[in-house]
């Protein structure tokens, strides 16, 4: 049995010896020559798995340490007989931390010293919103919920309308799926459109998926911009760069310990498969995040500035660049 691993992965290295040839390889390594003869392949979002990819070859099960799958052709993988495993939830905690250590840094710089004056909606409230909606509630923040698929399975008892949300939020961050067709799409969901009908907002957030917002609408916008995911990545708007508050190379979810719950979902999904008794990786912190937190707390955690900087210190070469700051960065530690 032959294994294809990105070489970026945390916390997999020697894991997978005893039960297969493992090759690691960077992501622009992985293409249809190098997984001809490979059985499974874990791989992150940089590596489209689609017909390209795998026609021809012997790969049936895929194993992608990230929370989405949009990277990867699902219908074809199923018409092939190619398994799919993912890692929902894995770095929810980090991505929280991240979206509201930005809003704090944000705050402490438009001179906003009460979270009760500033009304927050979260916009898809799965793993990541569910978690930026609780600690954003215990902070002292109004906070709007919108998610429609859980709506229609649980009832609007909890959830408003986009346009509710966006009417009347002060905030507004992103933590859908990007869908590109249904009756949820979420791509280009915040465009000219969206924005126009959010009077009240100062601040917009991404930390979802790049294509959820409209390049063209977001540099026609006149409020701020936290944005750590981006149309069109690594080659991305220089000019919106220049533009946002905070400006990072999708690493939000990049925690010392939501890389190590990805690789631990991945093993434990072919342990599962195959009836191995592999170790995972260990994590010490609940998946669900911090019980309980304070703004100060996370702002102390981490600075997402420093990291917006660097980013905006190479923007003469920024599609290079970015994929160098998100393959070298330093994890940090979650809130505790």
């Amino acid at each position: 049995m032959r294994f294809i691993v990105e070489n970026h992965i945390p916390y997999i290295h020697g894991l997978l010896e005893d039960v297969a040839q493992v090759s690691y390889l960077p992501p622009e390594a992985i293409d249809a020559t190098a997984v001809r003869d490979a059985d499974a392949l874990l791989v992150r979002t940089r590596t489209r798995c689609d017909a390209s990819l795998l026609h021809g070859s012997r790969v049936n099960w895929i194993g992608t340490a990230t929370i989405g799958t949009d990277h990867i052709d699902m219908d074809y993988c199923a018409t092939r007989g190619i398994a799919v495993a993912n890692a929902p939830g894995c770095n929810a905690p980090a991505v929280a931390q991240y979206v509201l250590a930005g809003i704090g840094h944000w705050m402490a710089a438009r001179g906003i010293t009460r979270p009760e004056t500033l009304t927050l909606g979260v916009v898809g409230v799965g793993h990541v919103g569910s978690i930026v909606a609780r600690w954003a509630r215990q902070l002292g923040f109004d906070v709007l919920c919108c998610d429609p698929p859980r709506a229609e399975r649980e009832g609007n008892g909890s959830f408003v309308t986009l346009d509710h949300l966006l009417a009347h939020s002060h905030i507004v961050t992103l933590h859908t799926p990007l869908t590109l067709e249904g009756p949820h799409a979420t791509r280009h969901l915040i465009d000219a459109s969206a924005l126009a009908r959010a009077p009240q907002c100062r601040l917009l957030i991404n930390a979802a998926r790049g294509p959820i917002t409209s390049t063209t609408a977001l540099l026609n916008w006149h409020g701020d911009l936290i944005i750590d995911c981006w149309e069109n990545e690594p080659s991305l708007s220089t000019a919106v760069l220049e533009r946002t508050f905070i400006a990072t190379p999708h690493i939000a979810g990049y925690s010392r310990q939501g890389k190590c719950r990805a690789t631990a979902m991945l093993i434990e999904a072919l342990n599962a498969r195959h009836g191995w008794h592999i170790e995972p990786p260990q994590v010490d912190t609940p998946a669900a995040g911090a019980a309980h937190v304070t703004l100060q707390g996370i702002m102390a955690s981490y600075n997402p500035l420093a990291d917006t900087a660097v980013l905006k210190a190479i923007a003469h070469d920024v599609a290079a660049g970015f994929e160098q700051l998100r393959n070298h960065y330093h994890l940090r530690e979650e809130v505790s």
